[in-house]
């Protein structure tokens, strides 16, 4: 273990957590990456990797209404005004066990002016001949019900080639319509006729995504949703995950530095879509002492 990051292996698989933000920082098969890396010591860019909780995405104005009462979380994304993926991503986690081909992580999040509930974060991560898994629990520790959502924040690559040439397969029926300027939701939209019908696989191309889908399709014969991305030469990434998260956020990483351009597809599997806290639409509440679990699991082809 280096400072501030844990190692897990097994499998083929090598892992990087670190201590900011439970983050993964580095996933590896064979030596090839499965996720965009950053360097150890250096700040998370772009919440790569990170744990998202207790809300994913945005919350316009930092604005929500909860038991009746208005409530205000700081804005940390003053370019769109929002408060952007929750309140854990960028503190410190405590290890609760550390083996070679497992972690757990822990972070309890105490009541502020803005989220005044009380939640027990667990991440616990482990690597077999199957992938690297990560499940999210979260305990309501406090006296009242508390609104939660949560997701990953990993950017996949599917091999060495450019991400425009990568193939994306996912089955979901439904994208979530924003406004261009700040992300807001507007509606529901069937992929049909869309760029952005990939239940069956379809090259990336120029095509700029920062959306939510849902009308997620599981595998058949199983309870899980299954994103594919592969890369011409051959190799590629799945991503799969459980019915705790019926939307996922994709983002081509479209940015204004030219070397976090589009060098990999964020894949954000969430237990809600965004603001979630103000239309209540799948929205977790936590009454006190209850438990909710989110799990995925990412695998090189």
């Amino acid at each position: 273990m280096n400072a501030g990051d844990y190692r897990i292996s097994s499998a083929g698989y090598s892992a990087a957590i670190t201590q900011e933000g439970a983050a993964v920082r580095m996933l590896t098969h064979e030596g090839r990456d499965l996720i965009v890396p950053f360097p150890l010591g250096e700040p998370m860019p772009d919440y790569r990797g990170a744990i998202v909780a207790p809300w994913p995405n945005r919350i316009p104005d930092g604005r929500y209404i909860f038991g009746g009462v208005e409530l205000t979380v700081p804005i940390n994304e003053p370019s769109r005004a929002a408060a952007l993926h929750g309140l854990v991503s960028h503190v410190p986690w405590t290890v609760l066990y550390h083996e070679r081909s497992r972690l757990g992580l822990r972070h309890v999040l105490r009541p502020s002016k803005g989220y005044p509930f009380e939640l027990l974060l667990d991440a616990s991560y482990a690597v077999d001949e199957s992938g690297f898994h990560t499940t999210v629990t979260a305990t309501n520790t406090g006296e009242h019900a508390a609104p939660y959502g949560t997701c990953p924040h990993p950017y996949l690559m599917a091999g060495p080639s450019p991400l425009d040439t990568w193939s994306l397969e996912l089955d979901a029926g439904t994208i979530l319509d924003v406004t261009p300027d700040r992300l807001i939701p507007l509606q529901r939209t069937s992929v049909d006729g869309t760029p952005f019908d990939y239940r069956r696989p379809q090259r990336l191309g120029k095509t700029a995504i920062d959306h939510a889908f849902t009308d997620l399709r599981t595998i058949p014969g199983e309870d899980e949703v299954r994103l594919q991305l592969r890369d011409p030469l051959g190799t590629g990434v799945t991503m799969t995950w459980g019915e705790a998260c019926p939307w996922v956020q994709l983002h081509t990483a479209d940015h204004e530095i030219p070397e976090r351009h589009r060098i990999g597809l964020a894949v954000e599997p969430m237990t809600c879509p965004p603001n979630a806290f103000n239309t209540g639409e799948d929205l977790v509440t936590l009454p006190p002492g209850t438990t909710h679990n989110a799990d995925w699991t990412v695998h090189a082809l």
